[in-house]
C-alpha cells in the first residue's frame, strides 16, 4: 500500500514564504538578495572591457556565471524556515501591490506631479514627466501585469521546478536585466547575454501570468473573453517577447488601451484608462496570484505524494 504524505515539505516552504510576504514585504535592504546581486553586477561591470566583442563576450559569461552563483548560495540555505526565508526574499508581491496603491492614491489625491515621482520610482525606467493622468494610469496598470510575472510567478515557477536555488538563480537573470539590458550605448554589447537570457528564463512564465490573469478575470467578473482576445492579438506588440502576454492580458480584462508612446499599443478597442482601473488592477493581479499559488502548490504537493513509499 501507498504511504501518502500529505503535504510535501517544498509545498510548506512555499506556503510560508506567502505568509512571510503577506505579513512583512520585503526584507531590509541590506537583507535583499537582490541588493548583494545588484553590487555583484556593479563590481562586474566595473572590470568590463572596452572593446565591442570582447564586452559582448564578458556579458554573456556574468549572464550565466552570476545566476549559478546565486543558485550556489541558495543550495547553501538549510532548514524550512531559512528556505522560506530566502525564497521569500525572491518575490515581491506585496510590494507590488503597494506601490500600485501608492500612485492610485496620488491620482485620486489630484497630486499628478507626485504620481508621475512615485510612478518613476517604483514601478517604470521610462520618463514620466509629461505623463497625463490617463498615461500614468496605464503605466500602472502594465507594471502590475509585467511584474507581476517577472517579480512573483517567474520566481515561484523556478522553486516549483529546482527549489531554492532556482527561485535565486532566476532573481539574479532578471536582476541583471533590469541593470543591463536597456538598449543604450552603455549596455548595447554588455547587456545582450542579460536580455537574452531573461528572455528565455520568462517564456514560460509570462505565458502562465496571462493565463492565471484570464483565470482571475473570469473568477472576478471582469471580461475574461475580452482577455483572451486582447491577449491573442496583442502579446506580440511589444518589442520583448514576454511583456506583452500578461499585459495585453490585463489591458482585455479591464477593457483599456494601454499605450506607450512610440512603441505600442495594447488594446487599441478599449477606452483610456483611469484612476480606478489601478485598483481592478490590482485586485485582477492578487486574484491570479492566488491562482498561480494554488497551483504551485497543488504541484509540489502531489509530486510530495508521488515521493511516498510503499508500505
Amino acid at each position: 500500500m501507498r504511504v501518502l504524505l500529505p503535504f510535501s515539505r517544498r509545498a510548506r516552504v512555499f506556503v510560508a514564504a506567502l505568509a512571510l510576504d503577506a505579513l512583512f514585504g520585503d526584507p531590509p535592504t541590506a537583507a535583499h538578495p537582490v541588493g548583494w546581486i545588484g553590487s555583484a553586477a556593479r563590481i562586474i561591470e566595473s572590470h568590463a572591457p572596452e572593446h565591442p566583442g570582447a564586452r559582448r563576450r564578458y556579458g554573456w559569461c556574468a549572464a550565466i556565471a552570476l545566476p549559478l552563483a546565486a543558485a550556489a548560495a541558495g543550495g547553501a540555505a538549510r532548514g524550512a524556515w531559512l528556505e522560506a526565508l530566502a525564497l521569500d526574499a525572491t518575490f515581491a508581491l506585496r510590494t507590488l501591490l503597494g506601490r500600485a496603491e501608492e500612485v492610485r492614491r496620488s491620482l485620486e489625491q489630484d497630486d499628478l506631479d507626485g504620481a508621475r515621482r512615485l510612478l518613476r520610482t517604483h514601478l517604470v525606467s521610462r520618463d514620466t514627466d509629461d505623463l497625463g493622468a490617463s498615461e500614468v494610469a496605464g503605466a500602472v496598470i502594465e507594471s502590475v501585469a509585467e511584474n507581476l510575472g517577472d517579480s512573483v510567478i517567474a520566481p515561484w515557477l523556478a522553486y516549483a521546478a529546482l527549489g531554492v536555488p532556482g527561485a535565486l538563480a532566476y532573481r539574479a537573470i532578471n536582476t541583471l536585466d533590469a541593470m543591463w539590458g536597456y538598449r543604450t550605448e552603455r549596455y548595447v554589447d554588455l547587456g545582450r547575454g542579460a536580455a537574452r537570457v531573461d528572455d528565455a528564463a520568462n517564456l514560460v512564465p509570462a505565458r502562465a501570468t496571462a493565463l492565471a490573469i484570464v483565470v482571475a478575470a473570469a473568477l472576478t467578473g471582469e471580461d475574461a473573453r475580452g482577455s483572451i482576445a486582447t491577449w491573442r492579438r496583442d502579446a506580440r506588440r511589444t518589442a520583448s517577447p514576454n511583456a506583452g502576454q500578461p499585459m495585453s492580458a490585463m489591458a482585455g480584462a479591464l477593457g483599456v488601451s494601454l499605450v506607450k508612446r512610440e512603441a505600442y499599443i495594447l488594446g487599441a478597442r478599449g477606452r483610456r484608462p483611469g484612476t480606478g482601473d489601478i485598483a481592478r488592477a490590482t485586485r485582477l493581479a492578487r486574484v491570479a496570484a492566488c491562482v498561480a499559488a494554488a497551483a504551485v502548490v497543488a504541484a509540489l504537493a502531489r509530486s510530495g505524494r508521488g515521493a511516498g513509499g510503499a508500505g
